[in-house]
């Protein structure tokens, strides 16, 4: 498994143990000049919970792929936290402002893959 991958599968991992749901994966390796190759989408239900979703995707891709991202941002209202590991970015949202930016029909044209939630 490559690393980019590996990450991934660790920022998912992460995700699920705060019990983020509606995780999708955008795969934007096929299409021309984006800015990383991975968008991971998914949704908390509070600023709390966003918050510490963003806390465990970076315990469990410094622990599981030796990787720190490169900018947080959204912290101080934790309405949208996204995480820059340059190949992959990271998108934590309430379901109100996910719904309002809706990233996964801007990049309808990326291979999207629904993880399903685990209850």
């Amino acid at each position: 498994m490559n690393q980019t991958k590996k990450l991934v599968t660790q920022i998912i991992e992460g995700i699920q143990e705060k019990k983020g749901h509606n995780i999708v994966v955008a795969d934007l390796t096929e299409i021309e000049d984006t800015i990383c190759n991975y968008f991971v989408i998914c949704q908390g239900n509070s600023p709390s919970q966003v918050s510490v979703i963003a806390d465990s995707v970076w315990d469990f891709a410094h622990q599981g792929a030796g990787e720190k991202p490169t900018a947080i941002d959204g912290v101080q209202n934790a309405q949208w936290i996204a995480m820059d590991y340059s190949d992959v970015l990271v998108h934590i949202f309430l379901p109100e402002t996910r719904t309002f930016y809706n990233l996964e029909n801007l990049w309808a044209d990326a291979k999207l893959t629904h993880i399903p939630n685990i209850d």
